[in-house]
């Protein structure tokens, strides 16, 4: 009996780590160049820097995400993955202009961030033409 309630409670514990570790990441932000405004993102949408959006190597299109300053945990914005990247190495997340803008990393390019999953999107590919 008393094997079986560890053997439980381990099993438990487990999966609350692994689900929180999954859910959150922490690396660099950096955001996307003002020239890159109406190019054809990875969903299918054209990017607008005016939108809270972003690039993720793998989150599915349409996942909410939470992204937070590391220096400053107040600072944070929610943006939609639309994108495909960062394809720099120690970058997590790249973001429009106005998701920059909300984080506060406009006059540096780049902050250390954690990305933490709101809403796990449909992946969904977006054709506009």
């Amino acid at each position: 009996m008393r094997k079986s309630v560890t053997l439980l409670i381990t099993g438990v514990l487990c999966l609350l780590f692994t689900f929180s570790a999954s859910a959150q990441e922490k690396g660099i932000a950096s955001y996307y160049h003002d020239s890159l405004e109406g190019l054809q993102m990875a969903n299918g949408d054209y990017y607008d820097p005016a939108q809270l959006t972003c690039a993720h190597l793998s989150l599915p299109f349409g996942t909410v995400v939470k992204i937070a300053s590391v220096d400053n945990p107040d600072q944070s914005v929610m943006a939609i993955v639309t994108d495909r990247g960062p394809f720099v190495d120690g970058r997590i997340v790249d973001l429009s202009r106005s998701a920059a803008e909300e984080l506060g990393i406009i006059e540096d390019g780049i902050t250390e961030v954690v990305v933490a999953v709101v809403k796990v999107g449909d992946n969904k590919y977006n054709p506009k033409d």
